[in-house]
């Protein structure tokens, strides 16, 4: 369908893109990775037709529409929030207008037998056929379907744009891609803006979309979840797999591996090529072979190794001073702005070690609770904090809470106190700031460096409830996983504020769902919660089924289809869980067989202590525990096929 050939592009002397070709067919589902600055967001914008490239073209069938969502987009829309994602059919808006005036027009003549009144009936025929086809009779339908499956209300259907936060307004657009249906879309970052239930949605509507579709995202699980095919744009160059994101990782490690190889091999050529040269270089005997080298050598297109960049943010959070069983405690709380009410009457009780996920819809009051708990914002009811409570915060505008005109140090060192003034810099290395960039003021940093200032400021008081609203917006996946861990081996409470499926799995052990006002506990990790939601959403489809007695089915047949998938899906869990301790395990047999068989067949490294029939019973004795194991993988995988 799209085709992009020998594409380059240069920046300040850097090739962005060096002769990279690809294809993008019809009904792909393609992610679109790279390290950050690797040229993704300017290929789309390429792709769009926004930058031309210095070489090469981008082939694009006239009659091809592409759908493009930015990461950022201004719309100064007056419009309600339906009528403005109405715009996406403007065909079909044009014709509804013709229609009418055409029917009108019918409707005022009286010359029924003229040319002229026959004409008129024929365009309106037309313009009713061509109507149809395009599915004029179900733009409002489509429309209603689309915003709701974003996270609208039908309450807010008729609220102008401009009442919407930014993040909103770019659900608009998205409605508005969506709803015009183009053959290709573009969508660059595109669950930022969207809540986990939006997301899903989302998920569902472009794996069966018609058309082909090309994202770039750090959502791991939207990724995998939506495409079967990965672009990977390194060192100016394209790199093509028919795999998911995860799958993708894999290849790549394997591709990366061979690439190093190939380099060390090359090198190792050079460096023999240049002591021949300079062994001979002076002897009159081997000139030429002297010179066949040298071509040689200048022939030589030496291999760009492509090294995974090790730099990420490394650190854990300091030891949790010590609190009270209740860490805190809410009756009856409430907060409404004005006429609006956020949170009603809310009661809960949260733990020590408790690890709680607040999800809902945006809006729903998920930042509200968190500003409320941390004092920032007024409230009616009662908040009681527990013994000893030392709060740390990570706002979703974290960045707004610093000063601009400060530089990185002297961010850090206004806070820093005692021995830790010395660590300023080691800690700020731990974040990826060193040499000069520790003199760059707030103001000029990136969202991801804010993200991470902010993260650093964090580690400076010692906190034991750490609440975290959308801590992983500006982090890369490698970003992502080190905060991860580090929040994992934290040792007091926390309650996070997040969207991103993959970073909450296995991070909390409660769930709180906001919704209607209320708050819901969910005992379990996000897919638990996610499966309980599958599972009331089943129910309900059942009973709006069961009114329909054409369509009725039994409840209980499908509760006991949906436990069976439950058990199943558990049963699997647990094999690929036993089958990845064993394979582990087999990994550190043949690790220490390797290094006793490297001691067995060198006598001198015999002692008394390690004698030779010493280590070769040591090392029977983990041949037999490798047989053992290996039979018992081979017994889990034959489990796990039977299952599958």
């Amino acid at each position: 369908m799209i085709s992009i050939n020998n594409l380059s592009i240069h920046f300040t002397g850097t090739d962005l893109f060096s002769n990279a070709s690809f294809l993008i067919n019809d009904r792909d589902r393609i992610g679109l990775v790279g390290k950050n600055g690797s040229g993704k967001t300017t290929l789309l914008n390429i792709i769009i037709g926004y930058l031309k490239p210095q070489e090469g073209e981008i082939v694009v069938p006239s009659d091809t529409t592409i759908g493009f969502l930015q990461q950022e987009m201004e719309t100064n829309s007056r419009k309600s929030i339906f009528d403005e994602a109405l715009t996406a059919f403007a065909e079909t808006l044009k014709l509804e207008e013709k229609i009418h005036h055409l029917t009108k027009e019918i409707s005022e003549r009286s010359d029924y037998h003229s040319k002229e009144y026959h004409r008129l009936i024929h365009h309106l025929t037309e313009a009713n056929e061509r109507f149809h086809i395009i599915g004029g009779q179900s733009m409002e339908g489509d429309t209603e379907k689309v915003l709701t499956g974003l996270g609208f209300r039908r309450t807010d259907f008729q609220r102008p744009v401009s009442e919407f936060s930014s993040g909103w307004q770019m659900r608009v657009e998205l409605a508005k891609i969506l709803l015009s249906k183009p053959d290709v879309i573009l969508l660059d970052e595109p669950t930022n803006h969207l809540d986990i239930e939006s997301i899903q949605w989302l998920e569902e509507y472009l794996n069966g979309y018609p058309g082909a579709v090309v994202l770039v995202s750090h959502d791991r699980a939207f990724l995998d979840n939506v495409t079967k095919r990965t672009v990977e744009i390194s060192l100016g160059q394209i790199y093509d797999y028919k795999a998911s994101y995860s799958d993708y990782v894999k290849m790549r490690e394997e591709r990366l591996d061979q690439q190093f190889a190939a380099y060390n091999n090359q090198q190792k050529q050079i460096v023999q090529i240049e002591r021949f040269i300079e062994r001979f270089r002076y002897k009159s005997t081997k000139a030429k072979q002297v010179q066949s080298r040298i071509k040689m050598l200048e022939k030589i297109e030496e291999i760009e190794f492509d090294e995974i960049d090790k730099s990420a943010i490394h650190f854990r959070f300091p030891p949790a001073p010590h609190s009270g069983k209740v860490v805190l405690e809410a009756i009856n709380l409430s907060k409404n702005y004005g006429d609006i009410q956020v949170l009603n009457k809310l009661s809960f009780a949260i733990i020590n070690g408790d690890r709680v996920a607040f999800v809902g819809r945006n809006g729903e009051g998920k930042t509200t609770l968190s500003r409320v708990i941390v004092g920032e914002l007024e409230h009616t009811g009662i908040l009681k904090y527990g013994h000893n409570i030392k709060l740390g915060y990570f706002a979703q505008n974290q960045g707004d809470y610093l000063d601009p005109e400060k530089t990185v140090f002297e961010t850090i060192d206004e806070i820093a106190v005692g021995d830790i003034r010395k660590r300023i810099r080691t800690i700020l290395g731990s974040f990826l700031f060193s040499g000069e960039t520790i003199d760059k003021k707030v103001k000029v940093l990136s969202g991801g460096e804010k993200s991470r200032l902010s993260l650093a400021k964090l580690l400076l008081t010692p906190s034991n409830l750490l609440i975290l609203d959308e801590p992983t917006n500006h982090l890369d996946m490698q970003s992502k996983d080190i905060l991860k861990n580090a929040l994992i081996q934290f040792d007091g409470t926390l309650i996070i504020v997040s969207h991103d499926r993959d970073f909450l799995q296995g991070l909390t052990n409660k769930v709180y769902e906001f919704r209607d006002q209320q708050i819901k506990e969910h005992i379990g990790d996000i897919y638990d919660f996610l499966e309980h939601r599958k599972f009331e959403n089943l129910k309900q489809l059942e009973f709006a089924k069961k009114e329909d007695k054409a369509k009725e089915i039994s409840l209980s047949d499908n509760k006991i289809v949906w436990e069976k998938k439950k058990q199943l899906e558990k049963d699997q869990r647990k094999l690929n869980s036993q089958i990845t301790r064993t394979e582990e395990k087999i990994g550190l047999i043949e690790t220490e067989m390797k290094k006793l068989d490297e001691l067995l067949s060198n006598p001198k490294s015999y002692t008394k202590e390690t004698n030779y029939f010493d280590l070769s019973k040591q090392y029977d004795n983990l041949k037999l525990d490798l047989e053992k194991e290996m039979k018992l993988w081979e017994e889990l995988h034959n489990n796990l096929e039977k299952l599958i």
